[in-house]
């Protein structure tokens, strides 16, 4: 028993344990949307994008989630005003704007050398978090949940439907940037944890996991829930023994249990047809 328990004793650990329950809640609410709506891949391009503003604000001495959060609303009002104003679809449009954001950002900090560790930016540094990351995570994920717990059948209508959203006198432009603007700030909150390469599979698989599982979107959003906090927590528990670094072991956990909840819709849809 002492045994299983000694990952809790060490510090780091702790703090590991920690931004995993304050920013899991916030990413597998947001990730609900993104798969409904089908912007997965715009929380990928906003992940990878902030890549510039985060080396910019390094060099300049500036917070680095000011720069993160810059460069995600960037990208996305300009894959929003490109995919408006061309005949290039959305998805191209984001494939076209986050590669050239994430090699401008790699170009700048490579022409202007720092002691700043790439690896961090990239990976994240789930087990190097002090207590101003900590509060950082949870000033912006915090609020971020109580806006979806208060106000989610708004953003579920303008998700289906924005036309009828407009209809039923909801500001459809105010939640279409407010969701805008929520993944940005819920990227930069992740930042830390995962860093920007992995920060998709927080925004991404908690909601694929909860969409196969259940058929109503309050339950979705508890199932994501659970399933991000649990995968996450299993995850960094897991690389303590594995010697491994945390947050790739937290994604192959979110990957094995989307293919475990896949699986399970199979065998049910299979039974039903049978029946």
């Amino acid at each position: 028993m002492e045994a299983l328990l000694l990952p809790f004793q060490f510090p780091f650990m702790q703090n590991g344990f920690l931004i995993a329950l304050i920013v899991s809640p916030a990413a597998a609410m947001l990730s609900c949307f993104l798969v409904l709506k089908g912007w997965a891949l715009m929380g990928d391009a906003v992940s990878h994008a902030i890549l510039p503003g985060v080396v910019l604000a390094y060099l300049l001495g500036l917070p680095l989630i000011f720069g993160a959060f810059v460069a995600g609303m960037g990208c996305s009002l300009l894959t929003g005003y490109l995919a408006e104003n061309s005949r290039v679809k959305r998805d191209t449009v984001m494939g076209v704007v986050f590669s050239g954001m994430f090699a401008v950002g790699l170009i700048i900090f490579v022409a202007f050398p720092s002691d700043a560790h790439l690896d961090h930016i990239l990976f994240g540094n789930m087990l190097g978090v002090g207590r101003a990351d900590l509060w950082t995570a949870l000033a912006i994920s915090a609020p971020v949940a109580m806006i979806f717990v208060v106000k989610w059948r708004d953003f579920l209508l303008h998700a289906f439907d924005p036309a009828q959203a407009q209809a039923a006198g909801l500001n459809t432009k105010a939640l279409h940037y407010g969701l805008l603007t929520i993944l940005s700030l819920v990227v930069v909150a992740v930042l830390t944890a995962v860093g920007l390469i992995l920060a998709v599979a927080l925004l991404v698989t908690p909601g694929a996991i909860a969409f196969l599982l259940t058929r109503s979107f309050g339950r979705m959003m508890i199932v994501a829930v659970v399933a991000c906090t649990g995968s996450m927590m299993i995850g960094i528990y897991a690389s303590f023994f594995l010697d491994s670094a945390p947050a790739p072991t937290v994604v192959l956990v979110l990957t094995t249990v989307f293919l475990a909840a896949f699986v399970r819709r199979r065998i049910t849809v299979a039974r039903l047809s049978a029946a």
